[in-house]
């Protein structure tokens, strides 16, 4: 018994630590650039740029969200919701 406890203790930290190294939803804060890594491979199979801040939509924006930030998503799905969901949609 204790042995299994154990087993799904180490499961469960092991899977919180994995959880923490993967950054490909983590909320971006950045500002507009061209760094490769901001951007992400939709569904598509197209680059997306990841959202960002600025005073005024930036072209190709698709949605404002909540907390400020310019989305360039291309479908409604998902859209901001790591940025407090969708404030208007563009």
């Amino acid at each position: 018994m204790i042995a299994l406890a154990g087993a799904c203790l180490a499961l469960t930290a092991g899977s919180a630590a994995d959880a923490r190294r993967d950054t490909r939803h983590a909320p971006q804060s950045r500002t507009y650039g061209s760094s490769s890594d901001e951007y992400y491979t939709a569904r598509s199979g197209n680059r997306v740029h990841r959202p960002i801040r600025a005073a005024r939509a930036p072209a190709g924006a698709s949605a404002q969200c909540r907390d400020g930030s310019w989305s360039f998503s291309e479908n409604r799905r998902g859209t901001c919701s790591h940025h407090g969901g969708v404030a208007r949609w563009l």
